[in-house]
């Protein structure tokens, strides 16, 4: 994709992230300092009523930050915000994805999700890109 060709309405190529593994979240806990039990410890995540361990909100965040570089240039972006909706189970496989919602004086405005297979959206997000 070139950002010439960018319109209203288009679907951006999705990212398939894979199964949320244990060691994902072990390493994403490790990286970013973030030892929130639930997320790396079953025994912590049970005592909360869960059945697992679930996967970190800014990991899902991570994942749609990824997702968009892979789509424009990093230098592009002019804004970027995310809101959690869900849970993302360990295990779960993930998939990103945006379309163009508008383009106003050279700014494209991107609707992102992360969507688990079973379609529950994890994470909402927006972004605005410079096609110029």
């Amino acid at each position: 994709m070139t950002l010439s060709d960018v319109t209203v309405g288009m679907e951006l190529p999705p990212l398939e992230i894979g199964p949320i593994s244990r060691r994902t979240l072990a390493l994403f806990a490790g990286g970013s300092g973030d030892h929130q039990p639930i997320h790396i410890d079953i025994d912590a995540a049970k005592a909360r009523g869960r059945e697992d361990v679930i996967g970190h909100g800014m990991l899902a965040m991570a994942h749609l930050g990824r997702f968009l570089t892979n789509c424009v240039p990093q230098e592009r972006i002019r804004s970027y915000k995310a809101r959690f909706a869900a849970v993302t189970p360990v295990l779960a496989n993930p998939t990103c994805r945006g379309r163009v919602v508008a383009i106003d004086d050279g700014l494209a405005t991107l609707d992102l999700t992360v969507t688990l297979a079973d379609g529950t959206v994890t994470v909402r997000g927006e972004a605005v890109v410079d096609l110029r």
